[in-house]
């Protein structure tokens, strides 16, 4: 009795353990695989670049003085607002008018010699005519004549520079704008021997200024003139700032062995926020579309592996299994469809340029290649120029042991920069301005 109790309790166990193998497999053939898909959308998609720059104003001008001498009186300080031709400082006068008494005096001098022998050479030449003088007295008396009016020529010139001079004592704006630095103090001495000396730096109005960013040689291929930049500062980290790039300059810079060139960007400052010598993080978007389809990456790197969709058209119902053209599906027929759709896909990956792209649309319970153009790309999510239309849906990952899903927003997951199919390297994209 006891023995044929424990051949029973036996028998009920391999008839529990059989149900279970039967189900997981019967079970996993209906519905173990799924494709988790991804829908085309219109949207905004940028591809951007990232450098660092200065602010600086549009126009500063060093004002200096062309004479030498002692600051007698300065007008205008640090800040001070100023207009052209306005009296902004001021040199002592004395050796400058000393200067010019006796270049004065020197040209009255002159002008006197320059008289005499003027009548001296009209006398001579009297007596050179009626033979009564020789010539070398002749002679001379032409050359005194000339040497005093190159005499008078030089003092008079010695005159206008005295005069020159003088009026340099007095030092004038040479635009409108703000003072930003003011160099010297009143009673100070400054040479003008070799240099000018600095008495001020002037900008114009900082309602606009521009920022003078060094961009990378491997970037600057991107850039172009007329692109929009954002950019923030250390002082408003909570603000962005606008701008548009206005100059590629063609001067390599040079800095441990690293080449940047320097791009000017044109920013307005209508609140004065921004001031010179603020160090800027832009970022220049070098690419720009609004209204495209776009689709997120993960679609672009999805590739079906043969083994898994073989046997996922096994896992069909034979109705619904693919079907070869002109004959009605079964299992072996499915199998060369599968294959053939796999084949097809391959055929048309292998000529992809950098543009063209195949991506995997699902069309009821199969998935097709389809050929598409490609335009910008920023890491994570491509705009598509041809080949989807809206609301497409587009497979982004095979997956076993799971039911059927789908990922209705093509950018839900774009900021994760990776494809989710088990079968493809994990790929890191880079970021982009949020659509505007």
């Amino acid at each position: 009795m006891k023995r044929k109790k424990i051949m029973i309790y036996a028998l009920v166990s391999c008839i529990a353990i059989a149900a279970v193998l039967i189900y997981s497999f019967v079970g996993k053939g209906k519905s173990g695989y799924a494709f988790e898909t991804a829908t085309v959308e219109r949207g905004s998609i940028n591809n951007s670049i990232t450098a660092t720059g200065t602010l600086e104003a549009t126009n500063t001008v060093v004002v200096g003085t062309q004479v030498s001498g002692v600051i007698e009186k300065l007008y205008v300080d640090f800040n001070s607002i100023v207009t052209k031709g306005q009296l902004i400082a001021e040199l002592d006068k004395s050796t400058l008018k000393s200067s010019l008494e006796n270049a004065v005096a020197d040209f009255n001098r002159s002008q006197a010699e320059y008289e005499y022998q003027k009548s001296n050479l009209e006398r001579m030449k009297i007596l050179y005519d009626k033979g009564v003088l020789s010539d070398s007295d002749y002679d001379l008396a032409v050359y005194n004549y000339k040497t005093s009016e190159a005499n008078l020529s030089s003092s008079k010139a010695n005159v206008e520079k005295a005069k020159r001079n003088l009026g340099y004592a007095n030092i004038y704006a040479p635009i409108d704008g703000v003072v930003l630095n003011r160099a010297v103090e009143e009673g100070q001495t400054v040479a003008a021997s070799m240099s000018t000396p600095e008495l001020y730096t002037i900008t114009n109005d900082l309602s606009e200024m521009q920022v003078e960013a060094d961009v990378d040689e491997a970037d600057i291929g991107m850039v172009k003139v007329g692109q929009h930049v954002d950019f923030t500062v250390d002082a408003f980290p909570d603000d962005t700032f606008t701008g548009k790039i206005s100059e590629i300059r063609l001067q390599p810079n040079e800095s441990s062995n690293v080449i940047t060139y320097t791009v000017i960007v044109i920013v307005a400052n209508p609140d004065k926020k921004l001031k010179p010598g603020m160090t800027a993080s832009i970022t220049a978007y070098v690419e720009e579309a609004n209204d495209v389809l776009l689709v997120t990456g993960k679609a672009l790197r999805f590739t079906p592996e043969r083994e898994m969709m073989m046997a996922y058209f096994k896992s069909l119902p034979e109705d619904q299994r693919p079907a070869r053209r002109g004959q009605r599906p079964n299992g072996s027929q499915g199998n060369r469809a599968g294959k053939e759709t796999l084949d097809s896909g391959s055929r048309m990956g292998q000529q992809e340029d950098d543009s063209k792209k195949t991506v995997w649309v699902k069309d009821g319970n199969m998935i097709k290649p389809i050929h598409i153009e490609t335009g910008i790309n920023d890491g994570n999510t491509v705009e598509i120029v041809s080949g989807l239309n809206e609301g497409d849906k587009v497979v982004v990952a095979m997956r076993e042991g799971v039911e059927e899903e789908t990922q209705e927003n093509a950018q839900a997951d774009s900021s994760e920069g990776q494809s989710s199919s088990p079968f493809l390297p994990s790929r890191q994209g880079k970021g982009g301005r949020p659509p505007r």
